[in-house]
């Protein structure tokens, strides 16, 4: 009877090992602090906030799916109060943007002249989409790379002369940048070796900041107007609370940001120490997620 009882115990632990390894979750949310956190409490923390950063790993299909949900789920919240900003989309497209979400310009002609990314049909069609069919407004935050690449090759000053008209894609001049941020020094230390001399490094720097000084700018136009906004960007130009997410304090104190980041970890259990306090709340996706591209 004895071996019996022991025979069984062990069977019992065997299936039990057994159920645990086959349990392979997508994706496991996080605090800043490391503590596991379901997506219900998450969305209540969400629904709190003026804007919502949204960082994502660009070819992540966990991040792209959540951010729709995240999507959906604060525009059931907040109907009459709601839009959606995204990086994706460069601000000089606004009008071909505004044109599709209003049923005037097909889809086909939409997507040849608002110059969306190579893997706009997986990853962003989806969210675009459902702004249009809920009349949702979408803003096109980014700054168009033509400035980008101007500072990166002569600094800010190099916008000095742009047009009025060229002003209005860009964050009202001059543009603040605060060089010591650990984000931006990163940069500076990154690509200060493979590139002639410290000014260079500089320019790229500020053609970053350029970027998430418009993104903020724009951000904050729909904010003013009310508006709650879900911002999808990679996840650099938001972590660590830096980025865009430091230009909404400088431009709006105020101003009620949650920020979110995507990770990739091989375990999921827990939330890696070089991971914590990246965000308010930590996606973390498996290593071995298959990616869009």
């Amino acid at each position: 009877m004895k071996y019996k009882l022991l025979a069984l115990i062990l069977i019992t632990i065997t299936t039990v090992g057994m159920a645990q390894k086959k349990e392979k979750p997508a994706y496991r949310l996080f605090t800043a602090e490391g503590k596991s956190i379901n997506y219900g409490k998450m969305l209540k923390e969400l629904q709190e906030a003026e804007v919502v950063l949204f960082g994502e790993q660009h070819n992540d299909p966990i991040a792209h799916w959540l951010q729709l949900e995240v999507a959906k789920d604060l525009h059931q919240a907040n109907r009459q109060n709601f839009a959606i900003g995204a990086e994706m989309f460069e601000a000089d497209v606004q009008l071909v943007l505004n044109e599709y979400l209003a049923g005037q310009a097909p889809e086909k002609n939409f997507e040849q002249e608002a110059r969306p990314w190579p893997n706009y049909a997986t990853d962003y069609r989806p969210v675009v989409r459902f702004a249009r069919e809920q009349k949702i407004p979408f803003v096109a935050t980014n700054v168009p790379r033509r400035y980008a690449a101007m500072v990166s090759a002569g600094g800010l000053a190099a916008l000095e002369d742009v047009s009025e008209e060229a002003k209005q894609y860009i964050a009202p001049l001059p543009i603040t940048v605060d060089m010591e941020l650990p984000g931006y020094k990163g940069m500076m230390r990154m690509f200060g070796s493979s590139t002639h001399g410290n000014t260079k490094s500089q320019n790229i720097v500020q053609a970053q900041a350029l970027k998430d000084a418009t993104m903020a700018h724009f951000i904050l136009g729909q904010v003013q107007q009310g508006r709650q906004v879900l911002h999808l960007n990679g996840a650099y130009h938001s972590d660590n609370f830096e980025g865009i997410g430091w230009y909404l304090k400088q431009l709006r104190p105020q101003v009620k940001t949650r920020t979110i980041t995507t990770v990739l970890q091989a375990d999921l259990e827990n939330l890696a120490e070089e991971h914590q306090n990246k965000a308010d709340f930590i996606l973390v996706v498996p290593e071995s997620m298959t990616r869009t591209f």
